[in-house]
């Protein structure tokens, strides 16, 4: 199957609710040897203004990649995973990723170039924190946390 063109354009809505805990960050922090105290230690998180732990600048993959997801799986897009490699991810961060935060991406499909048999996608998620409370498709309002902007090569048949 080709990878579908009409894809660029196309939105995923923000689906899932990601809760992020103390451990979680701190989980994470260690995943990626980010030493920074403010990763574990809410006190020195605080003497830094934040109200809690603050995650590591590539936390919001996590979220990303959920986000993600929603494309690869979609049925009308052509992607077999085991055919993509992962060419480049970026981060803009509004604002740091707090312990208690409720995050939710949305996903937008920003382009689609077709390479010899494969496809470039290059998407960007937006990600946003929810209000205590509100669902992911609440109508609430919703806070910027970060952009990503990711692009994945998916090779073609004999590639």
């Amino acid at each position: 199957m080709t990878i579908n063109p009409d894809l660029q354009g196309r939105s995923y809505p923000a689906a899932e609710v990601y809760d992020v805990g103390r451990e979680k960050i701190r989980e994470f922090a260690r995943a990626v040897k980010a030493t920074h105290a403010a990763h574990f230690d809410v006190d020195a998180a605080k003497a830094l203004g934040h109200s809690d732990l603050v995650a590591p600048p590539t936390f919001a993959i996590i979220v990303a990649q959920r986000a993600d997801a929603q494309l690869i799986e979609d049925p009308d897009s052509g992607i077999d995973f085991s055919r993509v490699v992962h060419a480049d991810q970026r981060f803009t961060h509004h604002r740091p990723i707090i312990a208690g935060d409720r995050l939710v991406a949305e996903l937008h499909v920003d382009g689609v170039r077709a390479m010899g048999g494969g496809a470039m996608i290059t998407t960007r998620s937006e990600i946003f924190a929810l209000a205590p409370g509100d669902a992911a498709d609440a109508a609430g309002v919703r806070e910027p946390v970060a952009t990503t902007t990711s692009s994945i090569l998916v090779r073609g048949e004999g590639q």
